[in-house]
C-alpha cells in the first residue's frame, strides 16, 4: 500500500509545503499581482483552511476505507495548518499594523471577521503546541478533549472567510459545504434520533 511506503511521509510533506514554495517563486518573479501583500495574505489563509479541511477528512477516510494509514498524516497536516495560519497572521500583523499590538487589537475588536479569524488562530495555537507525543502522554484523556477545539476552529475559520468575501461567494460557500459535511458525519445519528424520540 502506497501509504505505508517509507517515502510516503516525505512526499506528503513536500506536497503540503509546495503552496508556500509556489508563493515564494511568484514573489521572486514578481507574479503576485497589483497588490502582492493582499495576494499572499489571501493565499496563506486559503491554504490554512484547505489543509484544516483535509485534517478533518483523514479520519472519515480511515473509517470509509478501513485503512488506518491515513491517520499517519494527520499530525503533519495539522502542523502545516498552523504554519500557514502563522504566515497569514504575521503578514496581516506586519503589513496592516506594522507589528503594533495596540493597532492590531483595535482592528480585532472593530472588525467582526478579523475577530473570528483571530480567535481561530489563538485556539489553534495550543493544538499545535500539544501535537507531540510527550504532550499526548502528559495530558492523557484531556488531550482528546482539547483537540476537539478543531471543530470550533473550523467553524470560525469558515465564518471568517465568508464574512471577508464581499462579491464572489462560490469558493467560501464550497468550503462551508465541505466543512458542514465533515462535521455532520461525526454526529452519532442513532444517538441523536434516540434523544428526539425521548423528548
Amino acid at each position: 500500500m502506497i501509504l505505508k511506503h517509507p517515502l510516503a511521509k516525505p512526499v506528503f510533506f513536500l506536497l503540503c509545503l509546495s503552496p508556500f514554495l509556489w508563493i515564494l517563486a511568484n514573489a521572486f518573479f514578481g507574479d503576485l499581482g497589483a497588490n502582492p501583500v493582499e495576494t499572499v495574505t489571501h493565499q496563506t489563509g486559503d491554504w490554512a483552511l484547505r489543509l484544516l479541511l483535509l485534517t478533518l477528512l483523514l479520519t472519515p477516510l480511515k473509517n470509509w476505507t478501513g485503512n488506518a494509514q491515513f491517520i499517519r498524516f494527520r499530525r503533519m497536516v495539522g502542523l502545516f495548518v498552523y504554519f500557514y495560519a502563522c504566515m497569514h497572521f504575521l503578514i496581516w500583523f506586519l503589513a496592516d499594523h506594522g507589528l503594533d499590538p495596540y493597532s492590531m487589537f483595535d482592528d480585532v475588536l472593530e472588525r467582526p471577521y478579523i475577530t473570528l479569524g483571530f480567535i481561530a488562530f489563538v485556539l489553534l495555537t495550543p493544538l499545535a503546541i500539544t501535537s507531540n507525543n510527550r504532550m499526548i502522554r502528559k495530558l492523557g484523556k484531556k488531550w482528546k478533549t482539547l483537540h476537539k477545539l478543531v471543530y470550533l476552529i473550523l467553524i470560525l475559520a469558515v465564518a471568517h472567510y465568508l464574512w471577508l468575501v464581499k462579491a464572489d461567494l462560490l469558493e467560501p460557500m464550497l468550503y462551508a459545504l465541505v466543512a458542514a459535511v465533515l462535521l455532520l458525519q461525526r454526529v452519532n445519528l442513532k444517538l441523536l434520533l434516540a434523544r428526539f424520540q425521548l423528548a
